[in-house]
């Protein structure tokens, strides 16, 4: 995870959790002048309305006052959705059977995307099933991983 990244999930988290969310995730997309962090909330019984002004409440008093990120942003809570977002191994790990599409920071064996079945964890890997073919991942090497929805 990127130290932005990790810094702005250090001062965020308790603010989610203490909203009664789980934290999910968060993306930090730095454009120039202006950027846009993006915070992932999910809770038992869902996430609505409500609940993404609530966090967003707290977590922008806390942005505004630990002031973390330089230039304009704009701020934005939301559910993880059908096609969440996996940041975590532990996360990878609720989704096992589950159709993954994921992006590499670096290409392996000449790519950098891959869907496929996420199979299982092996240590720090994802090892992910595409076109009869078993894959290791390093999840320090993912860039990003969505869960492809199935309907």
């Amino acid at each position: 995870m990127a130290t932005a990244a990790a810094q702005l999930e250090t001062l965020i988290q308790p603010a989610v959790e203490a909203c009664e969310c789980e934290f999910w995730g968060l993306e930090y997309l730095s454009q120039g002048r202006f950027s846009t962090l993006r915070v992932y909330i999910d809770h038992a019984q869902g996430v609505d309305v409500d609940m993404c002004a609530n966090v967003s409440r707290q977590v922008g008093a806390i942005l505004d006052v630990e002031d973390p990120i330089s230039g304009e942003y704009n701020l934005e809570v939301s559910s993880p959705g059908l096609d969440r977002p996996l940041f975590t191994l532990a996360q990878y790990e609720l989704n096992i059977g589950q159709t993954i599409s994921l992006r590499l920071r670096l290409a392996f064996e000449g790519r950098r995307k891959f869907t496929g079945l996420l199979r299982g964890i092996e240590g720090d890997d994802v090892v992910l099933l595409v076109d009869d073919e078993e894959f290791l991942l390093p999840v320090g090497s993912i860039e990003k991983a969505n869960v492809v929805p199935q309907f």
